[in-house]
């Protein structure tokens, strides 16, 4: 079931739903492409109508956030839970290797994938990863023929927004593939060059200050929260 979040259609499912949301596409006969947006990029769409189709377009749309989850019930249309992109990802491992889904590993800084790799196979030695390829190239057609070359199923697409969606969904057709999850910084996270916030934090719906922090040059992109809570409420009280 969709839940409408100031123009954004997420999928109102917990973190188990999801999981089985992807096993089902997995056994799809098209290349179908997953969203994970947060309430910055959800503030983005709200200005960008493109931006916002493109997120609506996909087969599964996963409330990535706890200001996505806080707009939503200032809306009166509470969502189950948050559902983070990264957590996804690798609650996803185990199934791929499951089901023998090959899996691609694309975005990030060189090396990057590779490191993310060896963690991945480190958990899931029966995971199959087919090919990467860092985030910093020229010609989309090279790395949309290198993905089919390798067979893959599954890619991890790790460019960030809205350069990701855009990739996906320019290449829906092309791609001979099941599954594709835009998924911003999540093999920053899995490789462990960028740390995730500590638990705690984590579960008082805090990451974001932590990432603040840690990364004060993100403030400008941090005020889209606030905005995005602000116009939640805007909405509300107009009815």
């Amino acid at each position: 079931m969709k839940t409408d979040v100031l123009g954004v259609n997420y999928d109102n499912v917990t973190m188990e739903e999801a999981l089985e949301l992807g096993r089902q596409l997995l056994q799809g006969d098209r290349a179908a492409y997953c969203v994970t947006p947060n309430a910055e990029m959800a503030y983005e769409a709200l200005h960008d109508r493109e931006f916002c189709d493109l997120l609506n377009g996909a087969a599964l749309v996963l409330p990535d956030g706890a200001g996505v989850v806080l707009g939503a019930k200032i809306l009166k249309t509470p969502l189950k839970q948050k559902v983070a992109g990264i957590e996804f990802a690798q609650n996803l491992l185990p199934i791929l290797a499951e089901t023998g889904s090959k899996l691609y590993l694309l975005g990030s800084k060189p090396g990057v994938a590779e490191l993310a790799a060896e963690k991945m196979l480190q958990k899931h030695p029966a995971l199959q990863i087919c090919g990467m390829r860092d985030g910093y190239f020229q010609d989309e057609g090279e790395v949309v023929q290198g993905i089919n070359e390798a067979k893959a199923d599954v890619v991890f697409v790790c460019l960030g927004a809205p350069k990701q969606e855009q990739f996906m969904q320019r290449h829906q057709q092309d791609l001979q593939i099941k599954l594709m999850i835009g998924l911003g910084g999540t093999l920053d996270g899995i490789a462990g060059t960028v740390k995730r916030a500590p638990k705690w934090m984590i579960k008082l719906q805090l990451e974001w200050l932590y990432r603040l922090i840690k990364q004060p040059k993100r403030f400008g992109r941090m005020l889209r929260l606030p905005k995005f809570i602000f116009a939640a409420f805007k909405k509300r009280m107009k009815g």
